[in-house]
């Protein structure tokens, strides 16, 4: 059964759905941490939104199924930023900060301080930008492969956000992408 086991495996793994598998936790991250949650995969111009769940009182910006999230200024770009292939973000990061015109752009110094926070924390965070007064922690999916498939954020009003990297929204937002991953087949370290 050795070599049958590990190619049904290696099947059921080529057809899991990260989005698929995320969607069923995320309602209950939306409820635990009374804050909007928003997947996003890496789509042809940048982290994408592709589901959203907001909690009981909605949070009122204008992110909606579709949105491409900025690399450099929110959590959601930042995450991606952090574990994807300089490469293959690079290109993008240019993009982004014509688009923006140089708008609440970092630096290249800053944003490589915040993509070191990032992995040191295996979350981004951003407060108060680029909307200010709200704050955001996204976290990483990883599949089998060890490769960012998906970012969960989690983004509420400053004033009812705990920002705290341990907090009562970062550590169930960790969990949560962590469960995620396991599902899809990553090993844990």
């Amino acid at each position: 059964l050795g070599p049958l086991a590990l190619q049904l495996g290696l099947a059921k793994l080529r057809r899991l759905d990260p989005v698929k598998e995320a969607s069923p936790l995320i309602e209950g991250l939306a409820a635990e941490t009374g804050q909007s949650i928003a997947l996003a995969v890496w789509g042809n111009r940048g982290p994408t939104i592709v589901r959203l769940e907001e909690p009981i009182e909605p949070l009122h910006v204008n992110l909606r199924v579709g949105t491409v999230m900025a690399l450099g200024n929110t959590a959601t770009g930042r995450l991606f930023a952090a574990y994807l292939p300089p490469k293959v973000v690079e290109k993008m990061m240019i993009e982004d900060a014509k688009r923006q015109g140089g708008q609440g752009a970092h630096t290249h110094t800053q944003l490589e301080k915040l993509l070191a926070e990032t992995r040191a924390h295996g979350l981004s965070r951003s407060l108060g930008q680029p909307i200010p007064g709200i704050d955001a922690f996204c976290a990483p999916v990883f599949d089998s492969g060890g490769h960012l498939v998906l970012g969960i954020t989690a983004m509420g009003t400053s004033a009812s956000f705990d920002s705290a990297w341990d907090g009562r929204i970062a550590m169930p937002l960790k969990r949560c992408a962590q469960d995620i991953s396991a599902r899809i087949g990553q090993i844990a370290p």
